[in-house]
């Protein structure tokens, strides 16, 4: 048995209780990286399409595992997991006792697309994401292929489809689920596509397409394999 886990998990969850308890006076950071706690996105099946119409592929890295299943686009023939999941690394509670954020820092997905036509390839990397509830966005690092990284970015609006409501069970378990859905690109976001992908005008519709749902699965039950909860940085 992990004891410094169980330690973590143990001051985690009375902190937890603590402020379930009490009336907060400031914002508490929770660490949640050594449980098995997930946020997982899930792409429709328009999505899958409008990428393969344009050679993209999207690919899980850093702490992110592509979750499936995988489809094969008929007309590029690109090879696209259906949903990724990100292990969520910590939680903030708000001064009202809501949950003001959740992060998943060290996860990242990666845009690339290959321009059959010039040969050109192009892309971006999203990292180390954030759902503020309180503004309704999802944030990430952005990285351009070959460019600079832009910090916590807002790219998707969502709607909150089934609030997060944590069950507590005496002593040491805590457990939660979550769906967002909605999820549609900031104005920002629409602009990284367009640019970083050099997207073709025919393609740009597709960008005002629902892109999928979060679902958050929260629980303090201990990961069996360790992860590193360090920002990602895109190569």
């Amino acid at each position: 048995m992990n004891f410094a886990a169980v330690s973590f998990r143990t001051a985690a969850v009375a902190t937890i209780a603590l402020a379930a308890a009490s009336v907060a006076q400031a914002q508490l950071t929770i660490p949640f990286g050594f449980t098995n706690s997930n946020s997982t996105q899930t792409f429709t099946d328009d999505n899958l399409a409008s990428f393969d119409l344009v050679n993209l592929t999207v690919s899980a890295a850093g702490n992110t595992t592509a979750t499936g299943p995988v489809v094969v686009g008929e007309s590029s023939g690109t090879q696209n997991s259906k949903s990724f999941a990100f292990p969520i690394t910590k939680i903030v509670i708000g001064s009202k006792l809501n949950i003001a954020s959740g992060s998943a820092v060290g996860s990242a997905l990666k845009f690339d697309r290959l321009d059959v036509d010039t040969g050109l390839a192009s892309g971006f990397t999203l990292a180390n994401f954030t759902i503020d509830y309180d503004k309704k966005l999802v944030l990430a690092d952005v990285t351009p292929k070959g460019g600079v990284v832009a910090l916590q970015q807002p790219i998707y609006l969502f709607n909150v489809a089934t609030p997060l409501a944590l069950k507590y069970k005496f002593p040491l378990t805590v457990t939660g689920n979550e769906l967002l859905d909605q999820l549609m690109l900031s104005p920002s976001a629409k602009t990284l596509f367009k640019t970083a992908l050099q997207l073709p005008e025919f393609a740009e519709p597709a960008l005002d397409f629902e892109f999928g749902t979060l679902k958050q699965d929260i629980s303090t039950t201990l990961r069996k394999t360790a992860i590193s909860t360090k920002p990602y940085v895109a190569k």
